[in-house]
């Protein structure tokens, strides 16, 4: 009788362990850790922790493994740096961003500038043409500040690739950008959270181009400066521009019908960059390429023209993209004749004259290689710091 007491005590006691441990690994392969890593489960998606944009990706909160069920959202491990320019053992409490950012702008001496770059792709993918756009900087303004906001290139290999550069004193910090920080007390603050919460769809766009429209204008807002794009070439110096946003094609009279969000001049706070992020918030749409980038700054400048407390100017075409487009193959093109020759130079002075940078259009420009004697190579020559060896040499062919 006791053998029998026993044996059924065993089953009641086994057949409960054992289902409950058969539901635990399925709900463990379904959720992919997430509860174990502390994250909430929401019955749209899983919640993330959105800590930075890496390699074209989103980076996840520590400890996670598993992605959103959108393929755009893809894990980064995380990576703790102390410096921009060297490298330590990661530590269990590194600096934040806003330490590490505030610390950078406030140094000594203060920056004559402060420039903001975003960059969202491999540190590998770091060209010598990005490194021209950086050079231009500092050839036209030896004494700014330049803050790159990425976690590729807050890493030894970036701080690498920036060496030529940091190693003459110039200026520049690689920093994993904090959304959290950067968008407090913003509208996008709530918007933000719904995205990790599963509750925004992100659309067929990668999400990482549209969270880098976002990032520039909430960087502008916090700090205040001059955002470009990585594949801008600046050509003159901008000290007299002040909230300035560039259009990119207008009419024959010269009103503007396209702005664009490649270089963006604005002081801190300035009402214009709240506006930018509000829309943001507002009209988010992942599947449109361009409406959250360009063609929102085009829709709340048009409606916002003429309002007294938005102070800012819109500079025309040649100031910031006095080459479209659909034409910027020519300029990495030789001269072919004497009338082409012509054309190179007349162009080489309108751009010295009506420009403060030139635009590359990397996303049709990226695989073209600059000719010697073409438009471009002779703006690489011009605006190049590392001249001897940098990428105006390595460029051309």
């Amino acid at each position: 009788m006791a053998r029998q007491r026993q044996r059924l005590s065993f089953y009641l006691l086994f057949i409960p362990v054992t289902f409950f441990s058969v539901a635990v690994l399925l709900t463990w392969n379904s959720l992919g850790l997430l509860c174990f890593a502390g994250f909430k489960v929401s019955p749209v998606a899983a919640s993330i922790s959105i800590l930075a944009i890496a390699d074209g990706q989103l980076v996840l909160s520590p400890n996670s493994s598993k992605t959103h069920k959108n393929p755009n959202f893809l894990h980064v491990s995380r990576k703790a740096y102390t410096s921009s320019n060297s490298y330590s053992a990661p530590s269990p409490r590194p600096l934040s961003f806003s330490a590490r950012a505030t610390a950078f702008f406030r140094g000594h001496p203060p920056c004559a500038a402060r420039f903001h770059m975003n960059w969202i792709s491999k540190h590998q993918n770091f060209s010598q043409k990005e490194l021209l756009s950086i050079e231009s900087i500092f050839k036209f303004h030896p004494q700014a500040c330049l803050l790159i906001l990425s976690s590729s290139m807050d890493s030894p290999a970036g701080a690498q690739l920036l060496k030529p550069l940091t190693s003459l004193g110039f200026r520049i910090a690689s920093i994993t950008p904090d959304f959290g920080f950067l968008l407090n007390q913003t509208p996008a603050k709530r918007w933000f959270r719904r995205l990790q919460q599963g509750r925004v769809n992100p659309g067929e766009v990668p999400i990482a181009q549209n969270l880098s429209n976002l990032l520039r204008i909430a960087a502008l807002y916090k700090f205040g400066g001059i955002y470009l794009d990585t594949d801008v070439i600046v050509v003159k110096e901008f000290s007299a521009l002040r909230n300035v946003i560039g259009a990119q094609t207008a009419d024959v009279a010269g009103n503007w019908n396209r702005l664009n969000n490649a270089v963006l001049v604005f002081d801190k706070k300035h009402p214009l960059l709240y506006e930018f992020i509000t829309e943001f918030s507002l009209t988010f749409d992942g599947s449109k390429w361009g409406n959250n980038g360009p063609y929102l700054v085009s829709r709340v400048v048009e409606r916002v023209k003429g309002r007294r407390r938005f102070e800012f100017s819109v500079a025309p075409p040649p100031a910031f993209y006095p080459v479209s487009w659909m034409k910027i193959e020519g300029i990495f093109k030789r001269p072919v004749d004497r009338m082409h020759e012509k054309w190179v130079e007349a162009k080489l002075e309108n751009i010295k004259r009506e420009s403060f940078a030139v635009h590359l259009w990397n996303r049709w420009s990226r695989d073209m290689a600059v000719e010697k004697g073409s438009l471009i190579g002779r703006i690489f020559a011009s605006c190049c710091v590392l001249c001897n060896s940098s990428s105006s040499n390595q460029l051309s062919k």
